[in-house]
């Protein structure tokens, strides 16, 4: 059980420079090994990963760090700006840190500022989560949380339809109505997209008036970063990719069935009209509200869904499923080694210490998703969905290309697709624009 705790006034406080994204440290001209011992300087965000985060800090400091001659130091920044006050760190070359946070999506771009990770031994992880933090050839990074998307659906929704004989004639000529031919309903682990569409259409009032719920699904459309992770799953799904070779290939046809999936879907009603600003916290809305039959949703949100306190009207209902077309976005929160540190000998052993199972293990028990599958599946007790994430990640996982401009190019993709995502863009002519702008990407 994860104890609520206040953090030290210590761990909490930021000093001015750190917090106005200079320093006033040592300015590192490669940094410095250090004698080995001290103060180690990490940085976390807020939210349960900062909060598991400083439960192992504690254990550590309290032990093997004594041993070690290390104290670690946590520091928690905003969720918002963790990553743009790092930036400004590592442009002035600025020792006030010796661990950053970093993630999958922001390796290549903070590489050129981080000392690769060559002592590390990386087979307890997931593969796909060090691949994702590997940029030319070099770890830069440890994986902590490991996130990845399902598809979450009410299985009593499903065992009724799949049990009904004249629920599954009805689906069948739906089913004719949206793909051109009969398919017979079927359990969701099963799915491929277009059971996917077909389900949608069903499970809503505006095709089906008998469904029992008004929508089928929920579609993360809005114009956010986040959002092109889960339209990956589909475009992945289809066969397709960023690119190929280092080119572009956002005009294939795997991403023109992609981003139609998307538009057919909304335009014919079969997600909500909030859908176009809907993120994260709309899809559990959506959910738990017991108006949406099932949707594309990252794994952490299983559990409050089937917590009776946080969702009574559907928890015990809702049950997990891979997402359809058999593939999910994987992406890994992470720690770093500052090249500009003068401390990295300190900062190695603390590393070191994280990259075990037992240091996992508390990580796990504190709230976190640790990328290691060998704990996931030993701590399911602690979280419904942890076996599910290790079968589906080690199944189903990829990760997107890692290169300087990564994170950027989720954000311009959404800004480029979310429109065309919602029928309000021509499908080509923003995969044309997509495109051309992902190359650009791919080539500074």
């Amino acid at each position: 059980m994860r104890r609520t705790r206040t953090l030290t006034l210590g761990a909490l406080v930021v000093s001015a420079a750190l917090l106005a994204g200079c320093s006033t440290g040592t300015s590192g001209s490669g940094g410095s090994d250090g004698s080995g011992e001290g103060t180690v300087k990490l940085v976390a965000w807020p939210g349960p990963e900062g909060d598991a985060m400083a439960e192992v800090v504690d254990a550590y400091n309290a032990g093997q760090g004594k041993d070690d001659g290390v104290n670690v130091e946590l520091t928690l920044l905003s969720r918002q700006d963790t990553f743009s006050k790092e930036t400004a760190l590592m442009a002035s070359k600025s020792s006030d840190v010796d661990i950053y946070f970093t993630a999958s999506y922001n390796i290549g771009q903070f590489a050129p500022s981080l000392d690769p990770l060559t002592d590390i031994d990386t087979s307890a992880y997931f593969p796909v989560a060090a691949e994702g933090l590997t940029y030319e050839g070099e770890l830069y990074a440890l994986p902590l949380d490991v996130s990845n998307h399902f598809l979450l659906y009410r299985k009593d929704l499903i065992d009724a339809l799949l049990a009904d004989p004249a629920a599954q004639a009805e689906y069948e000529k739906i089913s004719e109505t949206v793909l051109g031919e009969k398919r017979a309903p079927k359990d969701p682990a099963d799915w491929d997209l277009d059971d996917f569409k077909v389900a949608a259409a069903y499970f809503s009032q505006s095709t089906n008036p008998a469904s029992p719920t008004e929508y089928g699904t929920i579609l993360q459309a809005k114009n956010l970063l986040y959002n092109t992770m889960i339209w990956n799953d589909v475009l992945w799904g289809y066969g397709g990719s960023w690119e190929e070779d280092g080119k572009a290939a956002l005009t294939s046809d795997a991403a023109k069935k992609a981003v139609q999936l998307y538009a057919d879907i909304y335009e014919n009603g079969w997600t909500s009209p909030d859908s176009a600003q809907a993120e994260f916290p709309e899809t559990q809305a959506a959910l738990q509200s017991g108006d949406t039959a099932f949707a594309i949703q990252w794994s952490a949100a299983f559990a409050q869904l089937n917590d009776p306190e946080q969702s009574p009207d559907v928890a015990g209902k809702i049950a997990i499923a891979p997402v359809p077309g058999g593939q999910t976005h994987v992406h890994a929160l992470a720690v770093s080694l500052n090249k500009y540190s003068q401390n990295k000998d300190a900062a190695k052993k603390f590393l070191s210490f994280l990259a075990t199972t037992d240091a996992m293990t508390q990580y796990a028990e504190a709230g976190g998703i640790p990328a290691m599958p060998e704990v996931l599946e030993a701590q399911a007790s602690l979280n419904p969905a942890f076996a599910q994430v290790s079968d589906s990640i080690s199944e189903y996982g990829f990760s997107e290309p890692v290169f300087p401009q990564t994170f950027q190019a989720y954000s311009k993709l959404a800004e480029d697709l979310s429109g065309a995502w919602v029928g309000q863009t021509d499908v080509d002519e923003a995969l044309e624009t997509a495109n051309a702008n992902l190359q650009e990407l791919l080539d500074r």
